[in-house]
């Protein structure tokens, strides 16, 4: 791997960071929260860094395979790292590995945090977190190709690697135009969620807090009861609606901006995630009904929660652990499920899991006729050996990866039920689990040592596994 083209990169990287940091200079001086100072400080500290890393390492050698994925894995390391600053400096975390975690955590789009108080967290401070979500959602590399032009060359290769999915929807020939118009539907849908929110009463402020949280899929709020604080059955209906539209491939969104609505139907992968989300709502709905009096209240919160979890959005309306265990069941089943490939959700994937369902029935219908053949399909295209291979041990890696990171979480004196939901929900970049992390719960009072394994689930779950994984491996790093 080209080391020095991967921290040339990463300067130009950390210089954009450094702008990104100034975002919530506005907040602190309308607010008045004293915190701009540490926002400048933080900056000046990226922006150093990577204006060194350019000044040390000026070669533009072409990026390969290699670089990008050690690029991608690297940014968000270094991001997550920088990106904490704000949450030492202000005091909001004393910790630097819980803040580190909680960066981390902001930019994977997870949601996990270690703050127990947010009333007493700095308006600005509460900005950058969110604001971390919004940027991790879409992809800082998919950012980076789209106005960066340090990024131009090779830029397929960090596209691949970045965004979540088995396949890479290349919406124009340059892949600069794939990233800008990946963007601008993301910009666009998040500015019509910013203006429904502020139509139900929500203050300017925290609309765009919430909206950038949302389409993120990441869970940040401004409130310490999430969205059941913020405004009435009028915003969870909204916050619903986005979080659903979050979890959908954007390049379908794309195509309806275009006029083509009917792109969303013709996905299988759309109609099975449809089919799985509704379904889930119908029966925790219905057993819910122990806990509710008011159908609609019920309708309502098993709707937001569903899709909250299942989107991998992480807001909360209600205590899910109050609910039936087999409510419960499903929630947990759903954070696997997580949202569709080029959506800002986490989890495996709706399209890997259908295609392991297919793969499944077709392994079956050959033991029954084996001369007749069959080919494995999915949008009347057949599917090669080669991506159920890749799906076969995606879903191996990360089974393998919750199992021992469960293992790990235990053998720190976690409880069982809170050491696997604190790891799927981490992995699958949710936020909230169950037991001692629940959705009225947190992460600060587990073990800095569970706090660093925890961050690293949620950049393994970002990164859709293989990413990361590949740089462990001795040839990588060979020539």
């Amino acid at each position: 791997m080209n080391l020095r083209l991967t921290l040339r990169i990463q300067g130009g990287l950390l210089l954009f960071l450094a702008g990104m940091l100034l975002v919530p200079l506005p907040f602190s001086f309308w607010y008045r929260d004293g915190a701009w100072l540490w926002f400048v400080l933080s900056a000046s500290l990226s922006a150093a860094i990577g204006l060194l890393l350019l000044r040390v390492f000026p070669t533009r050698a072409e990026l390969t395979v290699r670089e990008g994925f050690g690029v991608v894995t690297l940014a968000w390391v270094l991001f997550a790292a920088f990106g904490a600053l704000p949450f030492l400096f202000t005091g909001t975390i004393a910790s630097p590995i819980q803040a580190y975690f909680e960066s981390m955590s902001g930019f994977t789009t997870t949601g996990s945090t270690v703050i127990t108080d947010l009333n007493v967290v700095p308006e600005s401070v509460l900005v950058w977190r969110s604001l971390t979500q919004w940027l991790g959602g879409m992809g800082i590399i998919v950012l980076s190709l789209a106005i960066l032009p340090i990024l131009g060359v090779g830029g397929m290769q960090l596209f691949e690697a970045e965004v979540p999915g088995p396949t890479t929807d290349r919406l124009r020939p340059r892949i600069q135009d794939t990233a800008k118009l990946l963007w601008g539907v993301y910009f666009l849908i998040t500015a019509a969620e910013i203006a429904a929110l502020m139509l139900g009463g929500v203050s300017f402020y925290e609309a765009v807090c919430h909206a950038f949280t949302t389409m993120a899929t990441g869970g940040f709020s401004t409130r310490n009861g999430s969205i059941a604080e913020l405004g009435g059955s009028y915003v969870h209906v909204v916050v619903t609606f986005f979080m659903f539209l979050a979890g959908v491939n954007f390049s379908l969104h794309f195509q309806a901006l275009r006029g083509r609505v009917g792109g969303y139907f013709r996905s299988e992968e759309f109609r099975f995630y449809l089919v799985v989300l509704a379904s889930s709502v119908l029966v925790v709905f219905l057993f819910n009904f122990r806990v509710y009096e008011d159908p609609l209240t019920n309708l309502r919160d098993s709707a937001f929660q569903v899709t909250s979890l299942m989107t991998t959005t992480g807001y909360g309306t209600a205590d899910y652990e109050l609910w039936p265990v087999l409510a419960q069941y499903i929630l947990v089943g759903l954070m696997f499920v997580g949202g569709c490939a080029g959506s800002t959700g986490g989890g495996m994937k709706n399209v890997r899991v259908l295609l392991l369902v297919k793969h499944s029935f077709l392994q079956l219908s050959r033991l029954i006729h084996p001369r007749r053949v069959r080919l494995l399909k999915i949008d009347q295209k057949t599917v090669s050996d080669e991506v159920i291979q890749s799906i076969l041990g995606f879903f191996a890696l990360y089974i393998g990866i919750f199992v021992f990171a469960s293992l790990g979480m235990a053998a720190l004196g976690v409880d069982q039920v809170t050491a696997g939901a604190s790891v799927i929900a981490c992995l699958s970049n949710i936020g909230p689990g169950l037991g001692q992390v629940g959705p009225t719960d947190n992460f600060a009072h587990l073990p800095e040592a569970g706090h660093v394994l925890l961050s690293f689930c949620m950049l393994v779950g970002r990164l859709e596994v293989f990413t990361v994984l590949v740089l462990v491996f001795p040839s990588f790093w060979r020539k």
